[in-house]
């Protein structure tokens, strides 16, 4: 099973901001789980792999976009677990010169390094990936694997985020999530106390998350706030460098610019504006995600504009 490096902890912030408002913001560092299989990948993966351990599987196969967490994650535990991993790799054109693909995408060259096979396919076919004639094909490519989905969010996976909060974090009367597939605060809404509310920050312009997270839960202690996804999955512009440098320098907490940063300038900025009452206290869950930044800075070199502090 996989063993935490390290035991997160909640790191308060400290803000005339926040002094201000009297509000008690502290941001939990679930991306001090592990090195490489960080935050909400741990969680995730944790009870997939016991499982596919104990069903004698010996390959996991699971899907992700070239600089996806994910992808990553996974290849860091086949390897340090013994199992063998295939990606289906969204970008079809990515495998005509693999070599060229893995020198510029540190993901996919990160994951190549860990030992995942890569299985690429176009934007089109990618879009079947959870029909069964899809998943048929790849069992006859590949044999027999334990399939772990996009994002990882299963039940297994929610059993996982579950355990993300812990007895002493029920002095926060707020806990806030960044959401890709919606698992991770889906596990955080059913293990909350009763007395919390959820707030969850979509990564992605989307209309099914909702549908999505009410799968795996029973409470109505939740939300979504839609309006801090800089445009779409993977947007980012320079108000979110400059703020995700700005909190690094400041508060010497790293932040990813695809999900924390994302969620943590919406949770800022809505204290700038009086959502949460005088004397809230705010927990952020860190769902890792950090090895997305070295990505980001080729895209952002690429346009010309400042890079991630690393």
């Amino acid at each position: 099973m996989l063993i935490p490096q390290q035991q997160p902890y909640n790191q308060y912030i400290n803000d005339c901001l926040l002094k201000k408002k009297e509000i008690t913001l502290a941001v939990k560092r679930e991306d001090l789980l592990h090195e490489h299989i960080s935050g909400n990948k741990f969680r995730k993966l944790y009870y997939n792999i016991i499982a596919a351990k104990e069903k004698d599987y010996d390959t996991l196969l699971t899907f992700g976009g070239a600089y996806s967490n994910h992808i990553a994650a996974t290849a860091a535990a086949g390897k340090e677990y013994g199992l063998q991993t295939i990606g289906v790799i969204r970008g079809q054109e990515l495998g005509e010169n693999l070599e060229k693909t893995l020198k510029e995408n540190p993901t996919l060259a990160f994951a190549h390094s860990q030992g995942m096979k890569f299985h690429f396919v176009s934007r089109e076919a990618y879009r079947h990936k959870t029909e069964p004639e899809f998943i048929r094909e790849l069992f006859r490519l590949f044999g027999r694997f334990y399939l772990v989905p996009e994002g990882g969010t299963n039940e297994l996976a929610v059993k996982g985020t579950e355990e993300i909060l812990t007895p002493g974090d029920a002095e926060f009367d707020y806990v806030c999530s960044a959401i890709g597939t919606g698992g991770t605060i889906a596990g955080i809404i059913n293990s909350a106390f009763p007395h919390q509310k959820l707030l969850g920050f979509p990564a992605l312009k989307e209309n099914f998350l909702h549908k999505n997270i009410q799968k795996y839960v029973n409470k109505n202690n939740w939300e979504l706030i839609r309006d801090y996804n800089f445009g779409g999955f993977a947007k980012i512009d320079i108000r979110l460098v400059e703020f995700i440098n700005m909190v690094n320098t400041l508060h010497n907490l790293p932040l990813d610019p695809v999900y924390t940063g994302k969620m943590l300038y919406g949770i800022i900025d809505l204290i700038k504006k009086d959502y949460f009452p005088k004397g809230s206290k705010i927990l952020a869950i860190h769902t890792g995600g950090l090895q997305g930044r070295n990505g980001m800075n080729i895209k952002l070199l690429r346009k010309k504009m400042p890079l991630l502090k690393i």
